[in-house]
């Protein structure tokens, strides 16, 4: 008997378990539970929100910006393990800082001099490892030594004229080194890179400034360029970027609520949570990543206009009931109950949305998963948590209710109503039938990668490096990395013919005497040195960057424009590999700080667009699931479907192409979007199952209780980002463009389309009626003691104020 029953109770406990997972459960899947923690027990949950507070505020002074784009491509695959192990052979040319020397009157051999003493300086500054220039470089002579390949001592400017003439026509090295028409020459200084690690590159680039201080003057000009100047560019761009995006998004976001709710308290109300998850997000992320990348530090902006939405969303609906004849704080335990499973699904769809980021490899794209995961999570909690305390302090402080919102906000739902109640059947088609068609070009774009999109606008380092593009041709860097058969430190025969060979084919794509390697010392090696003798002349370090010690592999370098478009080089890769096969040169491999931008970008970007459809598929199901109802899923689909697709559609026939931050902004905003969905059709089932609505009175009602709390929200986010159209960056830019153009039409979407299909779809749509997964926690509140728990069927107990 004993056994029975103990068989009758586990039979019992599985069953109970089951119906929590399947049906008896709300649709937030119990984490309003949070909220209904914090309106039982409000002390504890102040300490703990106190603490939590405080160890977030204490991160925030050592705020950092890292702009190393290495980060971002970090472990994404072939092409980063390619570069990586190129560097760590050869070293390479990537953090070398470029120095243009500009002087009209170059050939004059004071100017040369004063101009040789300031590429000697910059040899010898702490930060430099060494440098390569026209007075760095020697070459032998006839006496078994070296002598400077510029020579020293010249006293008339024909004599200038000749040698550097010489040198930049026949020197491969020097091609790349000074102007045609003699009026600038390039220094390469190889920094340091123990020295350069973290802060170190700010302070490279302040002493490099000081050093080429004194010699600036209205005969001789100098620019930096290369990537450690694009990274710090980079880097003050994202700062800069950051503070004008909390302070506008902050204002505005409380500009906004201020003409919404027409009451300073409630915008300060409004304003208050987003302040404090942006915190608790910035601290945490400080926490795990040690600082912020050019990617990362979207997520507080992002933190921030969601917490702007949520927090309207809850006071808007807070105000309601309290204006409908509910006691205040009662009012404040109905909406922790009402909107909260509904906030903690559409966390859960955003989440879901920066989680699916993370199947894309790459250490960029993983940390920004993560760190707006931890964002989405954050601002739900302190939504859960602060907001109710705040709100009940506010209560206790004498706040009073605002008027009634703005009737600006509240406009077109009369115009939303009578399309859904008179032409519900023929918009709903005309949107099936248009997103059905976007999937069309959704199918059709492809990866496309601008490096110059990644530099901030009207960079000086950019306009340097046109400079260079424009006077040597470019100094960006692609290289071919060699195997060798003999074990030669200067390369046998057969192994430098092999060397010439690839030199050869390079050199066919980039121009005569845009390549370097031990084939470019064939001018000295025919005048009867050995390579011995001119290995001797460039000294071990550049010796280094041509083969290694071993002799085992060597490395080619072609010099390449810095602004080469990304389908230029895609196809003249191919060509390169394609005749390196032809010639029989058996694994020699490309690699380069350009290729893997551009080829890496292209494999993230297509693993991205494979990461929104999952997104798209994983959240639909998600809501259908949450709501006990694929008929929900479907009416979820198509009003948030068609603006992902419709801004795909619009970069496709515009000829744009998904970039990197397309795709995320794309998921993203899709995962945000489908938020007033969920509290669209929240309302909606409250009103049918707890009222006891008919479809048609309800569908009615969630569009006069909620639309303008639609609207508000809407204004919010887009007017939030809508700052990051203005970054310095062009990436993120775009971010804010069509994340801002997706929010617009995914309105459209929940006023419109929404309530048109379920006003169209009466008898499909009646069943929701009688689902029976929860849509609030009824359960008993210091502030709501006769609450229970319900798990019925509509109309089983009497409906709540509303």
């Amino acid at each position: 008997m004993a056994q029975f029953s103990a068989g009758r109770i586990i039979v019992s406990l599985f069953k109970r378990l089951i119906a929590r997972v399947t049906h008896d459960r709300s649709i937030g899947f119990g984490l309003e539970h949070i909220g209904l923690t914090t309106l039982r027990y409000p002390r504890a949950v102040a300490l703990a929100v106190l603490a939590f507070s405080i160890l977030c505020f204490s991160q925030i002074p050592r705020t950092n910006v890292d702009g190393d784009l290495l980060r971002l491509y970090a472990d994404s695959g072939q092409y980063y393990d390619a570069y990586e192990h190129l560097a760590d052979t050869f070293g390479t040319f990537e953090n070398d800082v470029y120095v243009l020397i500009s002087s009209p009157r170059l050939t004059e051999p004071e100017t040369l001099e004063h101009i040789r003493e300031l590429a000697f300086d910059l040899e010898l500054n702490e930060f430099a490892v060494g440098t390569m220039s026209p007075f760095s470089l020697r070459k032998p002579d006839s006496r078994g030594g070296s002598v400077p390949a510029v020579p020293e001592g010249m006293e008339d400017f024909s004599e200038v004229t000749r040698a550097l003439l010489d040198l930049q026509q026949n020197d491969p090295m020097m091609r790349n080194l000074i102007t045609p028409d003699l009026d600038g020459v390039v220094v390469i200084l190889f920094p340091n890179q123990e020295m350069t690690k973290g802060d170190g590159t700010k302070q490279m680039i302040a002493s490099i400034r000081e050093t080429i201080a004194p010699y600036q003057d209205e005969n001789i000009s100098v620019e930096l360029t290369g990537p450690p100047i694009w990274t710090t560019e980079m880097v003050n761009s994202s700062i800069r970027d950051q503070l004008k995006f909390t302070g506008w998004g902050f204002g505005l976001g409380a500009l906004i609520a201020l003409i919404v709710l027409r009451s300073l308290p409630a915008a300060l109300l409004v304003a208050a949570t987003p302040f404090v998850a942006v915190a608790w997000t910035m601290g945490i992320v400080l926490l795990f990543f040690g600082s912020f990348s050019f990617l990362t530090i979207i997520v507080t902006t992002l933190v921030l206009v969601i917490s702007f939405a949520e927090s309207m969303f809850f006071i808007f609906n807070w105000l309601a009931y309290w204006r409908d004849g509910m006691e205040p704080n009662k009012a404040v335990d109905a909406t922790v109950k009402l909107v909260g499973p509904a906030a903690a699904l559409t966390m859960l769809t955003t989440l879901v949305s920066f989680a699916s980021l993370a199947l894309t490899p790459g250490q960029g794209i993983r940390e920004f998963s993560i760190a707006g995961a931890i964002g989405t999570f954050l601002l739900f909690v302190c939504l859960m948590t602060f907001l109710p305390l705040m709100l009940k302090a506010a209560i206790r402080l004498g706040f009073k209710a605002p008027k009634r919102s703005s009737v600006i906000l509240t406009a077109p739902l009369p115009l939303a109503w009578f399309i859904a109640s008179r032409f519900g059947r023929q918009l709903s088609i005309l949107a099936i039938g248009v997103t059905l068609l976007l999937f069309i070009p959704y199918f059709l774009i492809k990866p496309h990668f601008s490096f110059e999109d990644f530099i901030a606008r009207d960079s000086s380092a950019l306009m340097t490096a046109a400079d260079i593009d424009d006077g040597v041709g470019g100094v960006a860097p692609l290289y071919i990395r060699v195997p060798l058969i003999d074990p030669d430190p200067s390369a046998s025969e057969r192994d430098f013919q092999t060397i010439k060979t690839v030199h050869e084919i390079l050199e066919r794509h980039l121009g005569k005497n845009k390549v370097i390697s031990i084939a470019s010392m064939s001018n000295y090696t025919e005048s009867g040195f050995s390579r011995d003798e001119v290995f001797e002349s460039v000294g071990p370090f550049l010796k280094r960057r041509f083969i290694t010690d071993d002799g085992s592999q060597a490395l080619i370098t072609g010099f390449m424009p810095t602004m080469i478009d990304s389908d230029d080089l895609k196809q003249m890769v191919i060509e390169v590999n394609q005749e390196l096969e032809a010639a029989g040169i058996q694994g020699a491999e490309l690699g380069g700080f350009r290729m893997l931008t551009t080829y890496a970008t292209d494999d993230i970007v297509s693993g991205l667009q494979l990461d929104l459809t999952v997104s798209v598929l994983v959240n639909l199901a998600l809501i259908g699931f949450a709501f006990q109802s694929f008929r929900v899923a479907l009416a979820s689909a198509i009003p948030n479907l068609f603006p992902v697709l419709g801004t795909e559609a619009w970069l496709y026939l515009s000829g744009q192409g998904l970039q990197l931050t397309t795709v995320i902004a794309l998921t993203i905003a899709f995962g945000i979007a489908v938020d007033d969905t969920v509290h669209f059709l929240s309302h909606y089932l409250h009103a049918r199952r707890e009222e006891g609505r008919s479809h048609q009175e309800a569908v009615k009602h969630t569009l006069d209780r909620i639309g303008g709390a639609i609207i508000a929200t809407t204004i919010i986010l887009c007017a939030g980002v809508m700052i990051v159209v203005f970054s310095e960056l062009p990436q993120v830019a775009l971010f804010g463009t069509l994340f801002v153009s997706t929010l617009a039409f995914a309105v459209i979407g929940d006023l419109f389309i929404l309530p048109a299909m379920l006003s169209a779809g009466g008898k499909f749509f009646h069943p929701l009626g009688k689902i029976r997964v929860r849509m609030a926690d009824h359960d008993a509140t210091p502030d709501d003691p006769t609450g229970d728990t319900f798990t019925g069927e509509a109309g089983e107990h009497p409906p709540k104020p509303v």
